[in-house]
């Protein structure tokens, strides 16, 4: 048994995808108070002479933290979002296709073509089918 978890853990998807995950959540520290301290009062001085922690409107006349619509808050975490994927794909996915391409394995290729069926709208056929693998119809020939 503990051989085999052993086997498990030393296959290269399995460190390679550990790394990864590792070094996206030490990143992600990095961006969140990237976010935090930057963007975030960037977009609260967006909003003008307006007291409160940041973008957006008090709900209810004397509300608390709780009645606070904070819309820079939102943008924050989108802005966030965005820079932390792109981190990901540039620092982790690019260079990762780029060794299994060396190795001659294809990683995140594009998807296989399909063909739609004019019936159902299933549109996870293989192009050379002849009938709607959900719903039985006649599909269209390919080339005729």
């Amino acid at each position: 048994m503990l051989k085999g978890f052993r086997n498990f853990m030393m296959r290269g998807d399995v460190v390679v995808v550990a790394v990864g995950l590792v070094v996206a959540l030490a990143f992600s520290n990095l961006v969140k108070a990237f976010t935090d301290n930057i963007i975030n009062p960037l977009v609260a001085a967006a909003q003008g002479g307006v007291k409160g922690p940041g973008l957006g409107w008090q709900l209810v006349s004397g509300g608390g933290d709780g009645t606070y619509l904070n819309l820079g808050g939102f943008i924050s975490a989108i802005i966030y979002f965005i820079i932390f994927m792109a981190v990901v794909y540039f620092l982790i996915v690019v260079p990762y296709k780029t060794v299994m391409a060396r190795m001659g394995k294809t990683v995140f290729g594009d998807p296989a073509p399909t063909k739609t069926c004019p019936a159902c709208l299933s549109d996870d056929l293989n192009p050379a089918a002849s009938k709607c693998k959900h719903c039985g119809s006649e599909l269209a020939r390919v080339g005729g």
